[in-house]
């Protein structure tokens, strides 16, 4: 085996680890697999014998790619935006597939990368790295020049706003689902109590249409306007396909076979907290639907 092979080898060992963080990172699989990409590049380049922990090289390597992007991508942003939903991961009702299986390990909801989204690329990264892959602050302050101790506040501070905007789900799919029907039974019928009773009364309702359906960009919070909003979707109540979306209980809204919008759930204690739909017709083309095909 030649050096070039070798070095193949050992890459591959961590591709789907390094496709994890940098989703996670950067709220797009095709992101993400750029970011993979430019780590091989940047390997293919060094001498790999002389590095001592491959993983640990290779994932000091996607997150420094990945805030690059991050801070790239704001730098072209002229407006912010009310809300941006990231790039869903959608699956069969049944179950994920093992390339959506290890892309989402550890769990990575639509709810949570919405909230990553709202942070500093620093804070995100100082997060996604240590609290969901335990890297040690010691790796990260230099990566974005910063102390551990200062790496230590981006992350908490960062988990302050995960923990108070996008709660873990419950673990149980088919609870999550039943709620989910129950909330869409409820606006077909035009039940608004029925509606509000599946709802938290501080649920919170984002939509990202993006420049094609400005008018579908908005976050609604609280039980009674979220259900207000919800009784117009019963006109949409018969183009909904049950699907995960990552990993979680959501739908596809597809009229006459043409995707309208993704929706995510996050169900908690039996009530629905959290809503997150991409309408941007522009966006939608881009996701993998063949997957809810019969």
């Amino acid at each position: 085996m030649d050096e070039r092979e070798w070095m193949a080898e050992r890459f591959e060992e961590h591709r789907t680890h390094l496709r994890a963080v940098a989703y996670r990172m950067l709220g797009s699989v095709s992101e993400a697999d750029d970011a993979v990409q430019e780590a091989w590049l940047r390997l293919s380049r060094s001498d790999a014998r002389e590095i001592e922990n491959m993983g640990g090289w290779l994932t000091t390597v996607v997150g420094r790619v990945c805030l690059n992007m991050l801070r790239s991508r704001g730098a072209r942003r002229e407006d912010p935006l009310e809300v941006h939903v990231p790039e869903p991961i959608v699956s069969r009702e049944d179950g994920l597939d093992p390339e959506h299986e290890a892309l989402l390990a550890d769990s990575v909801g639509l709810a949570l990368l919405v909230v990553l989204e709202t942070l500093s690329p620093a804070e995100r990264l100082a997060f996604v790295l240590h609290d969901i892959f335990s890297v040690p602050f010691d790796e990260i302050g230099p990566m974005v020049d910063r102390s551990p101790a200062a790496a230590r506040q981006l992350a908490s501070r960062a988990r302050r706003r995960v923990q108070g905007e996008a709660p873990a789900p419950d673990p149980d799919l088919g609870r999550q689902r039943e709620v989910v029907d129950a909330f869409f039974a409820a606006a077909r019928e035009g039940d608004f109590d029925a509606l509000v009773a599946v709802l938290d009364p501080d649920v919170v309702l984002r939509s990202d249409g993006g420049t094609a359906r400005p008018g579908a960009t908005h976050v609604v919070r609280g039980a009674e306007a979220v259900g207000r909003r919800a009784m117009t979707f019963a006109r949409l109540s018969p183009f909904v396909r049950p699907a995960l979306v990552n990993g979680a209980a959501g739908v596809v809204v597809a009229p006459r076979g043409r995707p309208f919008s993704v929706m995510a759930f996050t169900v908690r204690d039996g009530k629905i907290v959290a809503i997150d739909g991409l309408a941007d017709p522009e966006r939608l083309k881009e996701i993998d639907l063949t997957v809810l095909d019969d």
